[in-house]
């Protein structure tokens, strides 16, 4: 029974371990060059993107309805996005001194991020003077969407 399941396997595409290539451990400067080859972008300037996307639905939301309700609603949308990632990044562009610690921190910070956003949610209603939850989430929306320009800014 095993012997049909693994030559099924076989034919389905998968191969055995035994044919794997070894693993190759990189010199250091090959990890520095591995790494000098793959672009980076900073989480400050994904962060001051959200910023701009933010002030643009605010201004857009002005353009549009006139109504201060809606315009700080925008604008707390943007916050509910902008302050949360800044917490988060942060939290990553500081010096660790090991991946274990990096991993930590990075769950550290990522969790302080989700936290601080669903406050800020909750406490929405009685902070912003005239709500438009539509407005609010359009605008969280448009922000957190920003995260796939950075994405295009990397393939440059």
């Amino acid at each position: 029974m095993t012997d049909t399941i693994d030559h099924g396997a076989r034919h389905a595409g998968f191969e055995d371990e035994a044919t794997d290539p070894p693993f190759k451990t990189l010199s250091r400067q090959e990890a520095q060059a591995l790494r000098a080859s793959i672009p980076q972008v900073s989480p400050w300037r994904v962060v001051a993107a959200q910023a701009v996307a933010g002030v643009v639905c605010v201004a857009v939301t002005w353009l549009l309805t006139q109504h201060n309700g809606a315009v700080w609603s925008a604008l707390y949308g943007a916050a509910a996005v902008v302050v949360p990632g800044a917490l988060l990044a942060r939290g990553m562009t500081r010096g660790v001194g090991s991946p274990v610690a990096a991993a930590a921190g990075f769950l550290f910070w990522e969790m302080l991020k989700i936290g601080v956003a669903i406050a800020m949610l909750v406490i929405a209603a009685r902070v912003v003077p005239g709500l438009s939850w539509p407005t609010l989430l359009i605008t969280m929306v448009v922000c957190i969407k920003v995260n796939w320009v950075a994405l295009l800014w990397r393939a440059r």
